[in-house]
């Protein structure tokens, strides 16, 4: 079983990335929810938008694997797209106490999967079919990594050294599948473990694992190639 199906580590890491979360935003002045976020284009607002709208589809999904009726995650780009800016221009309170409301609700819905609605496939917003055993990581990922987004004193350092190391098995697997990735040794200074991205003879990125996450996932430059050079260019993750 792969990390992102684990359920008994990934419930326990969505629960900590919830509070992790929360506790960022509360942090936040009120005015400071509608100023920029490290995300281009988007204010933190729209961060915290996107995070409760993700609980709801997520939602979705954990009733399409308890009832087998299908109801997919959102019903185009546009919709999604439309919600996330709706959720931007809610005034603070509201703001915060939707982030908060739709967090548990996907907790609850989580709550409601037997055995054997876990192994239930239902299908992710870019159409994978995947097994509903998946949707805590995929919520591990937006938790923890839009934290980060906010800009507001929380860091990829911060993150548990297990959700790091299951992020870059992820990270690294959909990377290497996409056309024209590089190929890149992933070496952390703070690990034994080493990363393969794409096939064939690499160079080496060399940082901390929160450092080779950040620049994998366009989060952080700060790392070094060997032989020296420029980084190589990466295609998209999600």
């Amino acid at each position: 079983m792969s990390a992102r199906h684990d359920i008994g580590e990934t419930r326990g890491w969505m629960r900590d990335g919830e509070r992790f979360a929360a506790a960022t935003v509360r942090q936040i002045p009120d005015a400071d929810l509608f100023g920029p976020s490290l995300l281009p284009g988007w204010s933190r607002a729209h961060v915290i938008g996107h995070l409760a709208r993700n609980a709801e589809a997520l939602a979705r999904l954990a009733a399409w694997a308890r009832t087998g009726v299908e109801t997919p995650m959102y019903r185009d780009r546009e919709q999604r797209a439309a919600e996330i800016q709706a959720a931007s221009a809610l005034p603070a309170g509201v703001l915060r106490g939707d982030l908060d409301r739709t967090a548990n609700d996907l907790e609850r819905a989580l709550d409601a999967l037997d055995s054997q609605s876990w192994h239930a496939r239902v299908r992710s917003a870019l159409g994978r079919t995947i097994p509903a055993a998946e949707i805590p990581w995929m919520r591990v990922r937006e938790v923890w990594l839009h934290a980060v987004d906010l800009d507001a004193r929380a860091h990829l350092a911060d993150l548990p050294a297990e959700v790091v190391d299951a992020l870059l098995d992820d990270v690294t697997a959909t990377l290497s599948a996409r056309d024209g990735c590089p190929a890149v040794r992933l070496e952390p200074t703070d690990r034994d473990q080493r990363w393969q991205l794409g096939p064939g003879d690499s160079v080496a990125a060399r940082s901390t694992a929160a450092g080779l996450l950040g620049w994998l996932t366009g989060r952080d430059r700060h790392v070094r190639i060997t032989p020296d050079g420029d980084l190589p260019v990466l295609p998209r993750w999600l």
